[in-house]
């Protein structure tokens, strides 16, 4: 997929990726939390294998969430979260490596760093359990970014949307893959895309269905599919932006991700 293929917003997400500056980074050294031992504990302990995101904004949203991405952070894991993903993009989600830096050292989940990783340089923006890296936009690269990412002691979740650039990133050595349902041109979420997808994946993949799943039903549904976890951002911090609320930002996503985690009804 080229840039005139991808909607305007991502357009502009990934040129701000490229002229991101590394500052001279140190290269970072991390012990990790593992990614799939916590969702599989989560399903053990009978909650949903959720993956709740610290999302302060996005393209996609409306609004700010102003609160404290620590203390938001600290009541999703209370909520029932089997790990967090922080953004760490600056310009359009609204995250700093600053804010998972804080998280990290609050929690004791495995905490994802959420963003456009584009050259080996950026991976050492901030330690973190596990990065992200998206398959379409890395190219021929996938597979010595994920080297250089384990190098470091990252866990990768390789992002996909199509069976195409599943084989690609299982080919690369992904062992943690996940589908993402929004579609990179018009931004429209249609879950039928895991549903699709997570049949090609081999066994021993850790799968994690991302972006679309608001209802106890969507992660029933994602969870039928094959999913292994859950990535969660709108719904877990939806109201937190809204004045119209009264409630204290981290009561919100408290009872958000209790609502998302419990066991489904069958």
């Amino acid at each position: 997929m080229n840039a005139d293929e991808v909607a305007p917003a991502v357009r502009s997400i990934l040129e701000a990726a490229r002229e991101r500056g590394d500052d001279g980074r140190a290269r970072v050294s991390v012990d990790a939390r593992s990614l799939p031992n916590a969702l599989a504990a989560a399903e053990a302990d009978g909650r949903v294998p959720v993956i709740a995101e610290v999302k302060p904004t996005s393209p996609t949203t409306d609004g700010t969430a102003e609160a404290d991405p620590v203390e938001l952070a600290t009541t999703m894991v209370e909520g029932g979260a089997a790990a967090l993903s922080v953004l760490t993009e600056p310009a359009h989600f609204g995250g700093s490596p600053e804010y998972l830096r804080a998280v990290r050292e609050a929690v004791d989940v495995p905490v994802l760093r959420k963003d456009f990783v584009l050259r080996e340089s950026q991976l050492d923006a901030v330690a973190a359990d596990a990065v992200l890296l998206i398959a379409r936009f890395v190219g021929d690269d996938l597979a010595d970014l994920l080297s250089a990412a384990r190098e470091r002691g990252f866990q990768v979740l390789v992002e996909v949307h199509t069976r195409e650039e599943l084989a690609r990133a299982v080919e690369a050595g992904a062992d943690v893959v996940g589908v993402n349902n929004r579609d990179l041109a018009a931004l429209e979420v249609d879950l039928g895309t895991f549903e699709r997808v997570a049949p090609d994946a081999p066994e021993g993949v850790t799968l994690v269905a991302e972006s679309g799943i608001g209802t106890r039903a969507d992660a029933a549904r994602m969870r039928a599919a094959g999913a292994d976890g859950l990535l969660i951002g709108s719904a877990v911090m939806d109201g937190v932006r809204s004045e119209d609320d009264e409630r204290a930002p981290a009561d919100i996503v408290r009872a958000n991700a209790e609502r998302l985690t419990r066991p489904t009804d069958h």
